[in-house]
């Protein structure tokens, strides 16, 4: 009987690795979506290796706002700055020129973003393998927002 409930345990765990943990053994993969209530935004973590052959993933913050509901926006924490955005609408990436690129999002200008095309290239790649589009946004609302 023991066994049997060992058995079940096992499965019933096995059965809960979600599933972007499942693509860690990949090139790059989003975590889940996390709310951040001191700051009212969601954000996941995007995981990446450079190179195909690299040993350990490096990440950037893919952060959505609920003001500005249309845009998901990828801020590098390594340089501290926004580099781009996620149009989720229109389906495509908006890539900021270097001179662009700021700490605080409310200091890049509107006309700063490129209208959306593809993905860009994974950060630090030199293969052109594209980065995979954001997972979708939250869409409920949190309990603790007025």
């Amino acid at each position: 009987m023991l066994a049997r409930l060992f058995a079940a345990a096992v499965v019933v765990a096995s059965l809960s690795v979600s599933a972007q943990e499942s693509l860690a053994d990949g090139r790059h993969y989003y975590s889940s979506w996390t709310y951040y209530p001191q700051r009212t935004y969601y954000y996941v973590y995007y995981y990446y290796k450079p190179y195909e052959t690299a040993t350990e993933y490096n990440y950037h913050y893919c952060i959505y706002y609920p003001a500005t509901p249309r845009y998901v926006y990828y801020y590098n924490p390594y340089s501290k700055y926004y580099w781009g955005r996620y149009d989720t609408k229109e389906k495509g990436y908006s890539l900021l020129e270097e001179k662009d690129r700021k700490t605080n999002l409310k200091d890049i200008p509107e006309s700063a973003f490129p209208k959306p095309t593809n993905m860009p290239a994974i950060p630090e790649s030199k293969d052109g393998e594209k980065m995979l589009p954001p997972p979708k946004t939250p869409t409920d609302e949190p309990k603790d927002l007025p």
